[in-house]
């Protein structure tokens, strides 16, 4: 007979020990947990659960933006105020520079020739940005301008002997916080302009262009020639007449009518005007265009040569022009 092959014929059951019972109950058991995995992940895929509904998953941009969004909404660490003072110290001078060189700059008087109106150690702020709209100095400005020459030959510098602060000093003055002692500059009160004509004789008054000038800004007890009548003198084009209003104390035009320009200053000098005093603040007032100056008649008179010499020749080609206008009536005719 042939061997006898347990469980080898179809439909043939292995025997149910214990053993057999435990195999066939975790082999029972795999295929569902599979089944229960795929389900979890397709529930994921399509946004549920077994708690319910989830929420979907965000792109991974949006959660970058939300990183990027909350660290703008954070507060910047702000900077040291000792790192930030050298850039506000840096730009604080630019602009004083920019505002001395076109606007604004300071100027200290240093002598007594413009008492009682300024005083030794006045600070004014002298308009440097009218001139550069091609404005000139008119009659009763107090103007700040350049030595024409031989003016302050023996005036010393006013310089500090300590270097540091001479060197803070040039700093300053550089950058028009403060006076430059290095620069030889005057101030004085413009009396007549070009094309005028001024004049005082003994005691006065002061006539520019035969007008009589009422000065109330003269030094008390000065006569408003002081000690050195003049004129009449004839001002140039593009220059001024210019005086102190302390008259007895004043080294002004009078007093160099022997150099060249018999003693007249170069509009091109002309620094600006001074409009304020600005320091001490016992001191401040400003300083306008007395009323004397307003008086009329005080313009020179314009010269009747230019308008007799048109008129004269409009006069002269009359006849011609009589011709060309017949010569062409005779044309339309012909």
């Amino acid at each position: 007979m042939g061997d006898l092959v347990i469980g080898a014929r179809s439909g043939a059951g292995e025997p149910e020990g214990p053993g057999g019972r435990v195999n066939r109950a975790a082999e029972s058991s795999a295929p569902s947990a599979a089944v229960e995995d795929a389900a979890a992940q397709n529930a994921d895929e399509h946004g549920t659960g077994a708690d319910g509904p989830s929420e979907p998953r965000r792109p991974e941009s949006e959660q970058v933006d939300e990183t990027d969004s909350e660290a703008k909404a954070r507060p910047r660490k702000q900077r040291s105020f000792l790192k930030e003072l050298p850039i506000l110290i840096g730009i604080a001078l630019i602009l004083a520079l920019v505002i001395k060189t076109f606007f604004v700059q300071a100027f200290s008087i240093p002598s007594e020739s413009m008492q009682n109106t300024l005083q030794v150690g006045d600070r004014v702020l002298v308009d440097k940005l009218t001139p550069w709209f091609g404005s000139e100095p008119e009659r009763g400005d107090v103007v700040v301008f350049h030595d024409p020459g031989g003016w302050l030959n023996d005036e010393p510098t006013q310089q500090s002997s300590n270097s540091f602060v001479r060197g803070v000093q040039d700093v300053l003055s550089f950058v028009g916080l403060m006076p430059s002692a290095n620069e030889k500059d005057l101030i004085k009160r413009v009396i007549a302009v070009g094309g005028d004509t001024v004049e005082c004789k003994d005691d006065g008054p002061v006539k520019v262009n035969g007008v009589a000038l009422d000065e109330p800004y003269i030094y008390s007890g000065n006569t408003p020639c002081g000690t050195q009548p003049f004129g009449p003198v004839k001002v140039p084009n593009g220059r001024i007449w210019v005086m102190g209003d302390h008259r007895a104390d004043s080294l002004d035009s009078r007093f160099h009518m022997d150099q060249p320009g018999g003693g007249t200053v170069p509009v091109d000098n002309v620094i600006g005007r001074a409009f304020v005093v600005a320091w001490p603040v016992s001191h401040w007032s400003t300083l306008p265009v007395p009323d004397t100056f307003d008086q009329s008649g005080l313009a020179a008179a314009l010269p009747a040569a230019p308008p007799v010499a048109g008129a004269a020749g409009a006069v002269a080609l009359l006849p011609l022009v009589r011709r060309v206008r017949n010569r062409k009536e005779r044309r339309k005719e012909s």
